[in-house]
């Protein structure tokens, strides 16, 4: 049974991850519950995660996944939903969203292995997806936004000192070009895609691996195609 307070807590987080897809500040939390201290607002949080709604994701600042709502909840918003349409103009139609997992989730297409060893090809399985925390998706708006990323499986070693393992789950946000320095999903000679460091050199491209024990690949420009870039990544222990 959770307090007012926590239950009021939690739907501000649920509601800011899903339309901006990062939680709120302490700050902004304080101010939302009338609360004068931010020490009021960590016993909260610690309340939710010791119940199980909550979960802090290490290693990434103001980063929290809520696991489950208070039961009830989600008839309640299924209720006010179909209440929201009900009162739509006639002849406007809904546009088809993302699937949601669960709270706060959202599902990705998985595409396949992707090499962080020796390139490979890369795999596109249409009907393999991924749920992932709406908070890992790059853009900041929740649901609008899954259809810029998607996810990949890691194959290899190269991006150990990354922290990229063999069999992390990541997620790419797709485009066309990206920053030196970015972990891109890099696809060369329209046949072989490979996660990498990417460097611009002039007219060449480094795609640079995260191991001691792997080259440094640098190839015409004309021959390196960026298909998205890393921005979030998912574990199993």
């Amino acid at each position: 049974m959770l307090t007012r307070k926590q239950k009021e807590l939690l739907l501000l987080i649920r509601d800011r991850l899903e339309s901006e897809g990062v939680p709120p500040s302490f700050d902004e939390m304080k101010m939302a519950l009338g609360l004068r201290s931010k020490s009021g607002i960590h016993r909260l949080i610690t309340g939710l995660e010791e119940r199980g709604f909550i979960k802090r994701m290490p290693h990434r600042a103001r980063a929290l996944e809520i696991l489950r709502m208070p039961e009830g909840t989600a008839a309640r918003e299924a209720a006010k939903s179909v209440a929201s349409k009900s009162r739509l103009p006639a002849g406007v139609v809904m546009p088809d969203m993302p699937a949601i997992a669960a709270a706060n989730s959202i599902s990705l297409p998985l595409y396949g292995r992707i090499a962080a060893g020796t390139p490979i090809e890369a795999l596109r399985d249409p009907s393999a997806n991924l749920d992932v925390p709406a908070g890992l998706l790059a853009s900041g708006r929740g649901l609008s936004a899954a259809a810029e990323h998607y996810a990949l499986e890691v194959a290899g070693d190269s991006m150990i000192e990354a922290g990229i393992m063999d069999g992390d789950k990541i997620i790419i946000r797709t485009c066309a070009a990206a920053e030196n320095g970015a972990i891109v999903v890099a696809l060369v000679d329209d046949t072989e895609a490979t996660l990498k460091y990417l460097e611009k050199r002039g007219d060449q491209v480094a795609l640079i691996p995260a191991n001691r024990n792997y080259q440094i690949r640098l190839l015409p420009a004309q021959q390196v195609k960026i298909q998205g870039r890393l921005v979030g990544l998912l574990r199993n222990y």
